[in-house]
């Protein structure tokens, strides 16, 4: 922690101090930022992160905002690349950095803690076992810190040290977050189609616009999503789970049905679309850094935001196809 806070006071000081934050062509175009698939970084960077929270305002999704050049980040990055007409190499170099940078959006912003963000309720712990998850009454977050990640797409360990010595249970405390609150593209999203192999989720809008790209975690050997074409049937908003292990997959010695109480920490996570595919639909997850990364039952796992954000922009009969 404290390697990444010496590493986050600069990161501070290049873009709370200085929003702006030029792109340096002699430092990007090093080793250390022309990066493919599969690499990451083991301290958070300033020019990184800067590119995920452009990347999030421009409706590309890099799931969770950590400063690590991560295969969400490289997908999302030639994903923008490609609707921009640029090669789709997923490599920041300096033709990208200036398409993303066009209008010098503010990357991180000053946001007072509430009381809302602080009142709860929130448990102490989420079990693994769904037999025990099914007598809490809740499956509310942790901490204020949790929810201030979620609400701000952040990694936790990153919000602490962009805020150091903040008090963020405290109403009132002033710290610095990612711009990406009220950012949602305008339009309605009238077909999505999840692409298996790029572990993506795109939206487009009536005249075949691409609104929104998401990482996302899609099926598994054991529980393969569905294949080809089918619609959305509706948006549930902090749902119960019904775990059914005679229907999809069986989850550790639990051999009946169980019903889990609604919460972001649930299995579906704050929001559920269902799919006219009877036990499969697009969600969000309880553990938003897996996203992308480790497989779903089947279904289409996003980060809560990203989930939220669709079923915002979604509406009945929205047609869905999985690309093999």
């Amino acid at each position: 922690m404290n390697k990444i806070r010496l590493a986050l006071s600069l990161v501070i000081l290049a873009l709370a101090v200085s929003p702006v934050l030029a792109f340096d062509p002699a430092s990007v175009n090093g080793a250390d930022y022309e990066k493919s698939a599969g690499s990451s970084s083991k301290e958070p960077d300033a020019v990184v992160l800067k590119l995920q929270i452009m990347l999030d305002q421009a409706h590309f999704s890099p799931g969770v905002i950590d400063g690590r050049m991560g295969d969400n980040t490289v997908y999302a990055l030639r994903e923008f690349e490609k609707q921009s007409g640029l090669a789709s190499d997923g490599r920041l170099d300096q033709e990208v950095w200036n398409a993303l940078s066009r209008g010098n959006p503010k990357v991180l912003v000053p946001y007072t803690v509430t009381e809302a963000d602080t009142k709860g309720p929130f448990v102490k712990s989420i079990p693994k076992d769904y037999a025990a998850l099914a007598v809490l009454d809740s499956l509310s977050y942790t901490s204020v810190e949790e929810r201030l990640g979620e609400k701000f797409h952040l990694d936790i360990a990153l919000l602490k040290a962009l805020n150091p010595g903040a008090r963020l249970d405290d109403p009132g405390e002033k710290i610095v977050v990612p711009n990406v609150v009220n950012v949602s593209p305008k339009g309605e999203v009238t077909n999505i189609e999840i692409d298996k192999a790029q572990s993506v989720l795109r939206g487009y809008g009536r005249d075949g616009k691409l609104l929104v790209v998401y990482p996302a975690s899609i099926g598994s050997e054991d529980n393969p999503s569905p294949r080809g074409k089918m619609t959305v049937k509706g948006v549930a908003r902090n749902p119960k789970y019904s775990y059914r292990p005679d229907k999809n997959f069986q989850q550790q010695g639990n051999l009946g049905p169980l019903t889990l109480p609604p919460g972001p920490n649930g299995p579906v996570g704050s929001i559920w679309i269902d799919l006219t595919k009877e036990t499969y639909g697009i969600h969000g997850t309880a553990n938003p850094e897996l996203v992308g990364k480790a497989l779903s039952h089947g279904c289409v796992r996003l980060t809560n935001w990203d989930a939220e954000e669709l079923g915002r922009l979604v509406k009945f009969g929205a047609k869905v196809s999985f690309l093999e």
